[in-house]
């Protein structure tokens, strides 16, 4: 080749290198390409002039998500939100990643917010596209994602009695943690339980997972009581936080409270403060006394099936020293086992004469719990949950107040002791 020819190939190459070069280049702005964007004879307009006319055009609708994109342990009840600011929302749609599953949700009235219906699921990632407009019906977008908290890094408590039963006098509002709080006075502040009656109402702690709360004296009767769960984002433990915002209410219905004697082996059942019955009774054997205290009734059975060996009752054998398929009219009183329940295995004669029981008090009944005229169910027609029936004159100690809903067996200044907020 001779060195002119390899010249104009040397010019010619440059040439289309230097096109390639000019075609990806981004904004013609460089003092190296074309001249054609300074010396532009068509009018066309540069890429910056373009962008300005957008962007002078744009929404003036400023959409915001909560929580932030990417965002993990998100909380399930009102940490979501979409708002928007100089303008209005359009539509809103939120559904699981996973499963494309639509979240209920609503706009407001005045198209400045939105916010799902109801709880979020834990441990789920969920995707928010969100379109407003501005008052010029220009229109803005959105879109993000986040992850809930996961039950690992997350506790609830579970509480007692239900939202809108109607309990005794004496039954606690009782919450068991499914994690163990170390924060104790942060979960404590967040809940609240107030008495249309005016008592004040103080929690303790049983321990890290449980905490109950009650007035100094019983609840007054049909009274209104109101429990908040404000938990939602509370830290309990390091790195684990609540996730239930919910109020719940109960009633308080009549007073009953009923006093088991043991020795004199008698039940006297008082109404609203007056003598309403009193029932001949059979209560633990002097080798297995029942425990003397407040104690509530938590739990009501028509028929339950009771085995010694459950309760640390048994023979050398390891089999429990009795197991009844069919006790009648039972109901609980201790976590521990202790129930005042129907007796239809025992003579008629003990009752009012002999304690017999393996700890438990026994009223006079017949198998199958269908016998109207017997004291077993009489009591038991005449009993709801929350009742109290106290037991004394047993050779046996008081009932620990964690054993079952028995924090009456407490002094008001120990309950208090155990409060991590103070009276």
């Amino acid at each position: 080749m001779t060195d002119g020819k390899r010249r104009r190939g040397l010019v010619a190459a440059a040439a289309v290198l230097g096109g390639v070069l000019t075609l990806a280049a981004c904004g013609g702005g460089g003092d190296g390409g074309s001249d054609g964007n300074k010396n532009n004879a068509g009018g066309d307009k540069s890429q910056s002039q373009v962008d300005e006319a957008a962007a002078k055009d744009a929404s003036a609708a400023h959409i915001k998500i909560t929580p932030k994109a990417g965002a993990t342990n998100a909380g399930i009840n009102s940490d979501t939100k979409v708002t928007v600011a100089g303008g209005t929302l359009k539509d809103v749609t939120m559904t699981s990643a996973a499963t494309g599953t639509k979240v209920p949700g609503s706009i407001s009235s005045d198209g400045k917010s939105w916010k799902p219906s109801g709880q979020l699921e834990r441990s789920t990632q969920y995707k928010i596209s969100a379109v407003a407009e501005d008052s010029k019906g220009r229109k803005a977008t959105e879109n993000s994602s986040f992850t809930t908290v996961s039950p690992t890094n997350s506790f609830i408590g579970n509480f007692t009695p239900e939202s809108g039963s109607t309990v005794g006098v004496g039954m606690p509002v009782s919450i068991n943690f499914d994690k163990v709080i170390s924060d104790k006075k942060a979960v404590q502040s967040g809940i609240k339980v107030t008495s249309s009656s005016g008592q004040q109402v103080v929690g303790h702690w049983f321990g890290g997972q449980r905490l109950d709360f009650r007035p100094q004296e019983y609840w007054k009767a049909n009274s209104t009581v109101t429990l908040k769960l404000d938990l939602d984002g509370v830290e309990g433990a390091p790195g684990v936080k609540g996730v239930q915002e919910k109020t719940v209410t109960f009633k308080i219905g009549r007073s009953q409270v009923s006093t088991v004697d043991a020795e004199a082996k008698t039940m006297k059942v008082v109404r609203d403060g007056k003598p309403f019955k009193t029932i001949k009774i059979s209560a633990g054997s002097p080798q297995n006394t029942t425990y003397n205290g407040q104690m509530v009734i938590s739990e009501k059975f028509k028929e339950t099936r009771m085995n010694g060996a459950t309760v640390g009752f048994t023979d050398s054998d390891g089999k429990g020293e009795y197991d009844i398929k069919d006790v009648p009219h039972a109901m609980r009183l201790t976590t521990s086992g202790t129930f005042i329940h129907g007796n239809y295995w025992g003579a008629k004669s003990i009752f009012g004469a002999v304690n017999t029981s393996h700890g438990c008090v026994g009223l006079s009944d017949t198998k199958g719990a269908n016998d109207p005229n017997t004291d077993g169910t009489w009591f038991y027609n005449e009993s709801q949950i929350g009742d109290v029936v106290i037991v004394k004159n047993s050779k046996d100690e008081t009932v620990a107040p964690d054993n079952g809903l028995n924090g009456w067996n407490m002094s008001w200044s120990e309950w208090v002791a155990g409060s991590a907020t103070g009276a």
